[in-house]
């Protein structure tokens, strides 16, 4: 987009002196090659009583100076005529103007009401757009218009129909919303469209007849709010889907005066507070711009200054005019708005075109397209093609994947043609095969997972009964050699009984018995059946040969000791040795 660069445009304005009024002393050097230049003069007034050491003069520069005698047209001519120009070719455009109560401010910018060539900017602008809308056929101009009044620092909609009817404290206040790319819109101020001058005209005077105005010492009906009277532009060329879009703003500030001179108190001097506070953030952010490396700029401190941040330093074609009451009472203010005046003219702007697509145009551009890309393919391919495949050509497509994917041979192709409806149906099916394959090696893996579970816990389960085995295996034999323990104590007292016996009734004859018989063979039935009620150990016995055979003849050492006990102690024991003496002898 086309940029444009430039300062702020600063323009200055002498109001005529009125009757009782004393003439300041200034002078305006027109140059037509440079700025103008405006010399003020504060003269030593030594009947002051006191030495004045004030400097005697003061200079300032200006695009262009309008003299008591200007009129109306001429001030239009030099500097609201370009700001629209630029409007209307698609850039933004605001016009303000600043100066103290009484300056003039209200007539240059909206006019006198006594004559038709008293009109201000705002008629002629209006007058001189809607004039240029109906010649120009090359473009369809649509225009819409916008009253904002801000007064103790508060939004109202001077087109709200309810005006009139209601108090200002219950009309609904505009509010200011920043979107993420911190572009200001405005909620609650109604956009009205004007499709001649006479419409715009009269939304201008309904809001003019709703604007806050007050009698001052200064003036007989002094506006005592700031006042934005905005004009929307949109345009596009026929067939175009590029919409381009533009804003004028015309600004009317609320006076700029020191309290104590207005001799205002009450209601009057609450208004004059927010006057002044809203033009001294005005004047911060137009310092904050001024200076170099300046990162922050205050613009949310007031209303005005948010309203304005495009007009101050941003997408816009700004041009100020400063009106000046150039009579003695009023030297010093002069000087200021003055002062002003320079600080603006070091503000530089970038003014970009604001084009923007038209969806609904874009959509209808596309959709012909589109038909026109459709009709060149069926030329080229011979068919007419269809946004969706039909069940036939899908059925085919999934016999070729499948043979595709059959095929063994790693050169193998699969050839759908130059059709991208297909290819991304190939697509399509391959990521919902490769999806199928995912899902049941997940299925496999978890039934293999889960038979592997399985045999661990059937594992486990043997493991502890082979240990619950071996336990009760541990504790049985720990009984038998408990139970071994006890025959072998009761066998050494039976012997040592029967030994005590012997040697009673048969005194010597014991030692001359062979030494390789066993006591035990000399015991009789009776004596082993008095030990055998003393502990009965058979039902114990009746278990080794079952003990025997369960171990495969592998008995333990208690086992085998417990055995020869048996054997040994039983009543037929000695005739079972007979019996084998006997059987050796035959063999």
């Amino acid at each position: 987009a086309a940029m444009l660069r430039e300062t702020i445009r600063v323009f200055a304005r002498v109001k005529p002196l009125g009757r009782r009024q004393q003439a300041g002393i200034y002078s305006v050097d027109e140059d037509e090659k440079s700025l103008s230049s405006l010399e003020i003069i504060v003269p030593r007034d030594l009947a002051d009583g006191f030495i004045n050491n004030k400097r005697e003069s003061y200079e300032f520069k200006f695009q262009k100076i309008f003299d008591q005698e200007a009129k109306q047209d001429v001030v239009f001519d030099n500097l609201a005529k370009p700001v629209a120009e630029r409007v209307l070719a698609g850039y933004n455009g605001t016009i303000f103007a600043y100066g103290q109560t009484g300056s003039g401010k209200t007539f240059t910018i909206t006019g006198g009401a006594e004559r038709y060539s008293d009109r201000g900017i705002i008629p002629r602008t209006l007058s001189y757009i809607f004039d240029y809308l109906q010649k120009d056929s090359s473009k369809v101009y649509t225009a819409h218009v916008s009253y904002l009044e801000i007064y103790n620092e508060c939004g109202y909609d001077l087109l709200d129909p309810r005006h009139e009817a209601s108090r200002l404290e219950d009309l609904p206040k505009v509010t200011i919303m920043e979107d993420p790319d911190q572009n200001i819109h405005l909620k609650n101020l109604s956009l009205h469209q004007a499709t001649s001058e006479e419409e715009a005209l009269n939304l201008l005077f309904l809001g003019d007849t709703n604007r806050m105005i007050a009698e001052t010492p200064m003036n007989q009906a002094s506006t005592r709010s700031h006042c934005i009277f905005t004009i929307h532009i949109s345009s596009k060329e026929p067939g175009s889907a590029t919409l381009r879009r533009s804003k004028l703003h015309l600004v009317d500030l609320a006076g700029s005066e020191r309290v104590a001179k207005t001799g205002v108190g009450g209601h009057l001097l609450t208004e004059a507070k927010y006057i002044n506070l809203s033009l001294h953030y005005l004047e911060q952010v137009i310092i904050a711009l001024a200076e170099k490396n300046r990162s922050h700029i205050p613009y949310r401190n007031s209303m005005m200054t948010s309203v304005l941040r495009d007009s101050l330093g941003g997408n816009c074609m700004t041009t100020m005019i400063a009106t000046l009451s150039i009579d003695k009472r009023n030297i010093d203010e002069s000087i200021s708005t003055c002062r002003f005046a320079q600080r603006v003219a070091l503000i530089r702007n970038e003014a970009v075109l604001n084009d923007e697509v038209d969806p609904r145009l874009m959509i209808i551009q596309l959709k012909k397209e589109i038909q026109e890309l459709k009709d060149e393919l069926a030329l080229v391919t011979g068919k007419q093609r269809m946004s969706e495949l039909s069940q036939e050509e899908l059925l085919q497509l999934d016999e070729l994947i499948e043979t595709f994917l059959e095929d063994n041979d790693p050169d193998s192709t699969l050839d759908v043609g130059a059709d991208m409806r297909k290819i991304k149906y190939c697509f399509i099916r391959f990521k919902q095969l490769l999806n199928q394959s995912k899902i049941s090696d997940k299925n496999l893996h978890l039934e293999h997972f889960s038979e592997e579970e399985d045999t661990k816990k059937e594992a486990e389960e043997k493991l502890e009964e082979l240990k619950k085995l071996k336990e009760l295996l541990h504790q049985r034999n720990n009984e038998i050699n408990i139970l071994v323990n006890m025959i072998k104590k009761e066998k050494r007292k039976a012997q040592h009984a029967l030994f005590q016996l012997n040697a009673a009734s048969a005194g010597s004859t014991v030692l001359e018995q062979s030494p390789s018989r066993n006591l035990s063979e000399r015991w009789s039935p009776s004596d082993y059946s008095s030990l055998k009620e003393t502990i009965d150990f058979r039902p114990s016995f009746h278990r080794l040969p079952f003990l025997c055979r369960q171990t495969g003849g592998n008995m333990s050492l208690g086992c085998q000791e417990a055995f020869e006990v048996f054997k040994q102690d039983h009543a037929d024991s000695i005739t079972i040795e007979d019996h084998k003496e006997l059987l050796k002898r035959r063999w």
